[in-house]
Parts: C-alpha cells; structure tokens; sequence
C-alpha cells in the first residue's frame, strides 16, 4: 500500500499532502486533549501505535507480483476515534519511511491519507453504525478493521489511477486494474486482521476493562447493547 518514494508526481504528491494536513492538525489536539484529560492512556496509545507499526511494517508477497501488507489502524480507530488514529497512522508512516524504506517523504501525504485517514474514519463509522443497531462488540470489531484495511486499498487505488491513467481508458480503466491488482491480496488480509483485531480487542477486555468503559467501547447501564456487548466477550 505504501506509494514508494518519488513514485508520484510532484504536483500530486503536494495535493495530497495538503489535504491531509488538516485532519492531523486535528488529531494533534486532539491526542493532546485526552493525553492531557487521561494520562493513564498513554500506554493504550501506544499499544495502538505499535500494533499499526507492526502490521503495516510486514510485506507480504502477493500472486499478482507485487506486494501487500495490512494496516492496523482499525484498532486504533475504535479505541481512540479517527482523528487520533491520523497522528499515530501518520508517525508510524514517517518512522517506516525514515528507517525501513516503506514508503517515503514525498509521498507521505498520499500514504496518511489513504491508511491514517480515510481507511481510519470508514472503519469506525462501519464499527459505529454496528454497534448503534446493538450488532455484538466483537462482531463490529472485526467488521471495522476488516473496512479499515480495505478502504485503504481502495484509496490508494484511486491514488494512483488519478496519477496514471491508462492510455486508451483513462481514469476508470486504470481504477479498475490497480484495484484488481489490490484486491486478489487485500480481501483476504483484511480478513485476516479483522480476525487478529478481534483477538486483541478480546485481551483488552480482560485487562483494561475499566479503560475500554471510560472510552465507551465497552458500556455501562441497562442498555441491549451492553448486554451484546457482556455476551460477545465472553
């Protein structure tokens, strides 16, 4: 998913990277407001941070020839809300292209726009409206990294349409073979860190429970979601 340094053209790589830089200006406030209302969240932050680090880090060869990888926002995304997850998607990316190679600076703005932002925000509005028509926590969950991950893909299909469009179809013709190309991989590795989210998520509840209520994952009273949720941990 990483575009590659250089990869893009100047004036795209630009676009990109201006429209990303409001939604992590947002998100610095707001990761500095609940660092600062909840300092006993700095750990969960950067759990949440690692777990992107670590699963966007992996490069995984795909049988179309290039390379896939998935992304761990979607964890984040629930735990803290997009805005978060754009400044934690965003340092993992610089770090990966500083010190691995994965990715680069020019592209950066088109990379957090696609894996800290976009893919972020429709992952937790799918979790959201799960969770709004009472759906089992774990349930939503797997269903909101499943998204994350694939949206990014998405994304930066259009990305890269947008720069390169095919000679004879254009814009379209070139959506559909970078999407195609994506798709042969990322349906199953999204799949895949639904299921690996899931599991995390489920460790979470053992040993942040209090944590998970304070940030509404998890919710109090008599509600029938609480009740799904109380059911779908156990």
């Amino acid at each position: 998913m990483h575009i590659a340094e250089g990869y893009l053209p100047p004036l795209h790589a630009a676009a990109w990277g201006v429209a990303s830089a409001p939604f992590v200006v947002h998100g610095v406030r707001a990761l500095t407001r609940e660092v600062k209302a909840n300092p006993e969240s700095t750990l969960l932050l950067g759990a949440s941070g690692a777990f992107t680090f670590v699963l966007s880090a992996l490069k995984i060869p795909s049988v179309t020839g290039s390379c896939s990888h998935p992304t761990g926002t979607g964890l984040g995304a629930i735990l803290f809300r997009p805005p978060i997850m754009a400044v934690l998607g965003t340092i993992t990316l610089l770090f990966q292209a500083l010190l691995l190679a994965h990715g680069g600076l020019t592209t950066l703005g088109a990379n957090v726009f696609s894996m800290a932002i976009a893919g972020p925000w429709a992952g937790f509005g799918v979790y959201w409206l799960l969770r709004r028509f009472d759906v089992p926590l774990m349930v939503s969950v797997f269903f909101g990294a499943f998204v994350a991950d694939l949206v990014t893909y998405c994304v930066t299909s259009v990305q890269l349409a947008l720069a390169f469009p095919d000679p004879s179809s254009g814009f379209l013709g070139a959506l559909g073979k970078f999407g195609s190309i994506f798709a042969v991989t990322q349906i199953p590795l999204a799949v895949s860190e639904g299921l690996l989210t899931v599991l995390v998520m489920r460790l979470l509840v053992k040993s942040s429970k209090g944590e998970l209520t304070r940030l509404g994952v998890l919710l109090q009273g008599g509600r029938k979601s609480d009740t799904t949720t109380e059911a779908a941990v156990r």
